[in-house]
């Protein structure tokens, strides 16, 4: 199937790991050009080399997407270089979960300035090159557990359920000029973030996804490539029509649609 993705502009925050490395290499194996981000520098040059040996065009910036004056900077140094941005995928974040009565003012502001504002700021960078264009997709990273939180999930699950409102409202604010606002909320997929907070309490990586994958349906933790898939689905020709959804993407595992 032809997505329509060639020559399209694509930034992918939190970008050289897991699903936003993944979603990175899919949209360049469809012919997208390709911005990424993150705050390790190691890992920003090395995704950005392994991206232009595949053959893409490629913008790789070492930033961190809870400072405004990083994502700006970032977000210039694409168009800079590209002249448009089609595609945004919010993807920068982390899963830092505790007690309520344990968090810090600190560790809750620190988490909503980098999911929820960091999304509100790309976007609004975004947004205006979109309309330039005729329209693009913004696809915002969330997590099952916004809709259905459980105990101790603080902060992730209320600055995701964030996430999951600026999707609504962007999408039908911006429908109209054809950019197109979703969300993927995934459950259990294996990332760098997951192994090493785990391997630092003695829990190997195998150990921790056979552990978690015993509460998920389909009995198997997911795979970054799986939600690159859905990722690269909705940014797609193939989703013109699909605006304002969230898709599940956890195994099953939600007791949510």
């Amino acid at each position: 199937m032809e997505l329509g993705l060639k020559g399209k502009v694509a930034v992918v925050t939190g970008g050289t790991e897991g699903i936003g490395k993944a979603t990175a290499m899919r949209l360049a194996q469809e012919g997208a050009k390709v911005a990424i981000c993150s705050r390790n520098q190691e890992r920003v040059d090395s995704v950005g080399a392994q991206l232009r040996k595949a053959g893409a065009e490629v913008v790789a910036v070492a930033a961190d997407m809870s400072k405004a004056a990083d994502i700006e900077r970032f977000m210039k140094a694409v168009v800079d270089k590209f002249g448009r941005i089609d595609i945004l995928i919010n993807n920068a974040g982390t899963s830092k979960r505790g007690a309520f009565l344990e968090l810090t003012d600190e560790e809750w502001s620190a988490d909503i300035e980098l999911k929820v504002f960091g999304a509100i700021r790309c976007s609004r960078f975004a947004v205006p090159h979109m309309k330039k264009n005729g329209g693009g997709r913004i696809v915002n990273i969330t997590i099952s557990a916004a809709k259905q939180p459980g105990a101790q999930s603080y902060p992730t699950s209320v600055s995701r359920a964030a996430g999951l409102a600026i999707t609504k409202a962007m999408s039908k604010e911006f429908a109209a000029d054809n950019i197109l606002v979703n969300t993927v909320c995934i459950g259990k997929i294996k990332s760098g973030q997951h192994e090493r907070r785990y391997r630092k309490e003695g829990i190997s990586a195998d150990e921790y996804y056979a552990n978690a994958a015993k509460d998920i349906p389909m009995k198997r933790v997911g795979e970054a490539d799986e939600v690159a898939n859905v990722i690269t689905f909705l940014v797609s020709d193939a989703a013109s029509y699909v605006t304002g959804s969230s898709i599940n993407l956890d195994g099953g595992i939600s007791g949510v649609l």
